[in-house]
């Protein structure tokens, strides 16, 4: 066979050539205006995972009051979701680089959406064990979430779009976290007493859980693994290619670059400090302000705003 034949690829799609794809014909490169929608669907994904992360620390004093266990087992709800992330994270990196965005998005929906609805069956005080049993699988979720803004980027959006895109996907787990930090002390501001507390929480259930199943619905209808055409050349180039790389291989490399290092832990430094204070947010303002356990149930920062 001759030597390949490498054709510039010019199309008014991508804006762009480039020589690096062998070929005899011009591959074609397309922008779908249903990435906007792939991608919003993606961030209402991410925000109805994030959102659960912090709904139990943000008001720890109500929900040990409610369910009679102690803060640890309150702030556990949160780390969780950082526990499972550890041995979790390498499985689903695998699994989304071998089954693509749609099965991952699909997975972890299912199981946000199913932790969501367990969670409605812990609404007496002596479930606290359901709850957190909810709260585990909706955690183990996330790893089906974190790992995805930057390949729907680079799968649906052009060269010029894909920073862009790729912040606004990792957008949607801080609003979702924002989320979670305004809406149950709005809905638990009263709880003074079990009743109150009681109506509180199942409102945060019924609503979280009336959330994610809307998710879920419009993920199975409308979201898609890859548009037909590739957004861009760099696309092209990886379509046209066969996928053999070594995933274990990949992650050996990345191990033993010093630059993936030093950034693993500088943003690990990072997070886990705004983690920290985070989770135990609540009971360090209590501290200090003890007076609004009883006057605000001890939403001291929405009671500051209302």
């Amino acid at each position: 066979m001759a030597s390949a034949d490498y054709t510039n690829i010019q199309t008014k799609e991508c804006g762009s050539s480039s020589p690096i794809i062998p070929t005899h014909q011009a591959i074609e490169c397309k922008l779908y205006s249903r990435r906007y929608l792939i991608l919003m669907l993606f961030v209402f994904y991410s925000m109805s995972n994030s959102l659960q992360w912090i709904q139990y620390s943000i008001v720890s004093d109500h929900i040990v009051k409610y369910y009679g266990v102690t803060s640890f087992q309150v702030d556990c709800t949160s780390m969780i979701y950082m526990l499972v992330y550890i041995p979790l994270i390498t499985p689903g990196s695998w699994f989304l680089d071998k089954y693509g965005i749609r099965k991952s998005v699909l997975i972890g929906a299912t199981f946000t959406c199913l932790g969501a609805w367990i969670k409605l069956l812990s609404l007496s005080p002596d479930r606290f064990w359901v709850t957190f049993l909810g709260q585990t699988i909706v955690a183990g979720s996330q790893i089906f979430i974190l790992n995805i803004p930057a390949q729907l980027a680079a799968t649906w959006f052009g060269r010029s779009e894909v920073s862009t895109a790729c912040s606004v996907g990792v957008f949607g787990n801080q609003l979702g976290i924002a989320v979670g930090f305004l809406v149950p002390p709005i809905l638990l501001r009263y709880g003074v007493d079990e009743l109150t507390i009681h109506d509180g929480l199942a409102s945060m259930y019924y609503s979280v859980a009336g959330l994610t199943t809307l998710v879920l619905i419009l993920v199975v209808i409308f979201f898609q693994n890859a548009p037909p055409l590739p957004p861009s050349p760099a696309q092209a180039v990886q379509r046209s290619v066969e996928d053999s790389a070594d995933f274990l291989l990949s992650m050996k490399h990345l191990v033993f670059n010093p630059g993936y290092v030093y950034l693993l832990l500088s943003y690990g430094i990072n997070v886990g400090v705004f983690y920290a204070i985070s989770t135990l947010l609540n009971q360090v303002v209590l501290s200090y302000f003890p007076s609004r356990k009883t006057s605000t149930g001890g939403s001291v920062v929405i009671d500051s705003v209302w």
